[in-house]
């Protein structure tokens, strides 16, 4: 299902990366993120919200230009 503000994601299973852009453009890559939660967020309806509560504050990040 789309999502309001995520636009997509892509997970890199080697590194533990999950890569996120948001409807605004903006982009980041979340660190040492469990396959597990990544497979969860696949299945969710609301991808914000479980990025809100699961995602987001919990992992170290870095926002790309």
């Amino acid at each position: 299902m789309p999502s309001s503000v995520i636009r997509s994601f892509d997970y890199d299973v080697a590194d533990h990366r999950l890569d996120i852009e948001f409807v605004s453009g903006r982009r980041y890559s979340y660190f040492a993120v469990p396959e597990d939660e990544v497979a969860a967020m696949r299945r969710v309806t609301s991808k914000g919200g479980f990025f809100n509560r699961r995602i987001r504050d919990r992992y170290d990040y870095v926002e790309h230009d």
